[in-house]
């Protein structure tokens, strides 16, 4: 992965510091409302230019087949890439801090008033609008793999066993996985 850092700092803006990934997954975190990842990509890709659009998808794809959070995992893989063991930490306390004070305050009101209908109209609408983020972003991520046809097919056939097929996610990934490496250490020969 070091081989990409060289790349990265050339096709990207300055190196972040260590407090710029904690305000900049702070800020990711505090206006994340249903999932930070379709915002995830915009803030680090267009706005703050620390990756590229092919490292953000190759980072998170990294990301999504480790356990845990994908958007928790990609705030230290972010940190991790740019300032080492003081950027993680960085990135993942900014990344949660703000929005678990939230949670907690939200769930208190939440408790409170669960039973009026105005209130179960609001999270119907939040769904909605939730979905039509994660559809964006998803747009988003695949653009990047239309150059790659391979890569593009081994994602059409992760879709396919998960989403339609409905085949558990861990046979799925140590099926693809391998294939997608083997893939890719093909095509950079």
């Amino acid at each position: 992965m070091d081989h990409n850092l060289t790349s990265l700092d050339s096709a990207t803006g300055p190196k972040p510091t260590v407090r710029e990934i904690f305000s900049g997954f702070l800020g990711l975190g505090l206006i994340s409302f249903g999932g930070a990842l379709p915002l995830a990509r915009r803030a680090l890709v267009e706005q703050r230019r620390w990756l590229s659009a092919e490292d953000f998808t190759d980072l998170l794809g990294l990301c999504q087949f480790l356990p845990g959070g994908n958007v928790i995992n990609l705030s230290v893989a972010v940190g991790m890439r740019f300032r080492g063991i003081a950027g993680a930490l960085a990135g993942l306390l900014g990344l949660i801090a703000g929005p678990s004070l939230v949670v907690i305050g939200l769930g208190v009101l939440y408790e409170r008033t669960q039973d009026d209908p105005h209130v179960r109209h609001l999270f119907a609408g939040l769904a909605a609008a939730a979905a039509g983020l994660l559809i964006s972003m998803a747009i988003k991520i695949v653009l990047p793999l239309r150059n790659k046809p391979m890569a593009a097919l081994i994602a059409a056939l992760g879709f396919i066993a998960i989403a339609i097929m409905r085949l558990p996610l861990l046979p799925t990934m140590l099926v693809l996985t391998p294939l997608s490496i083997y893939v890719a250490s093909r095509n950079a020969q």
